[in-house]
């Protein structure tokens, strides 16, 4: 019995990041993991990230469930680019070649530098505020946010994809995400992103 494989489409949604546009594909590319590299060294591990940066406008690349992040170079407008972007990704898609090798995700695992295990409950408090109310709306917007840690008050936050270089996103992090901690977790003084 022959099987009949559905074609790869891909489709646009603008992130507040007007660097950044989100490319969302019919297709799980990644489950349960997401990757961020801001140049092809860091790459490496990733054949679908590695060849968009043959582009010379693609300035980082993030990737996430069924959706690629592009950010382009400021110099160069998403009018002119987004169908060739689009184009590839789907060509690359239905090629069925590996989007990222598994070791990526390995490697990532051991530089974490959340000791998962040595969470308190304040920290647990975060998280399931980070997975409930933040996390969803970030990857809506093309991003991720990660915690890593809570000292003396101060909530240390990673953010990806779109929300990486955002203009916005110091507002959504301090008025946003701050305002909402402050509120539910009284131990909580401050939320800053720390660089990735």
């Amino acid at each position: 019995m022959e099987t009949t494989q559905i074609p790869i489409s891909i489709y646009t949604e603008a992130t507040p990041n007007p660097e950044a546009l989100k490319f969302v594909a019919n297709k799980m590319l990644v489950a349960g993991n997401s990757a961020h590299f801001e140049n092809v060294e860091q790459a490496a591990l990733s054949p679908l990230a590695t060849q968009l940066f043959v582009f010379p406008f693609v300035k980082e690349v993030f990737i996430m469930n069924n959706f690629v992040t592009v950010t382009k170079q400021p110099d160069q407008d998403w009018y002119e680019i987004m169908h060739e972007v689009r184009d590839f990704l789907r060509n690359f898609i239905e090629s069925d070649q590996p989007i990222i090798d598994e070791a990526y995700f390995a490697e990532q695992k051991t530089a974490k530098p959340v000791a998962e295990g040595a969470q308190g409950e304040i920290e647990q408090k975060i998280i399931s505020i980070l997975d409930t109310y933040v996390k969803p709306a970030v990857e809506m917007d093309g991003g991720a946010i990660q915690f890593i840690s809570f000292e003396d008050g101060k909530v240390s936050l990673l953010l990806q994809g779109s929300c990486s270089g955002c203009p916005s996103s110091t507002v959504t992090l301090k008025q946003g995400i701050e305002g909402m901690m402050k509120r539910m977790i009284p131990e909580v003084e401050e939320v800053v992103a720390v660089a990735g």
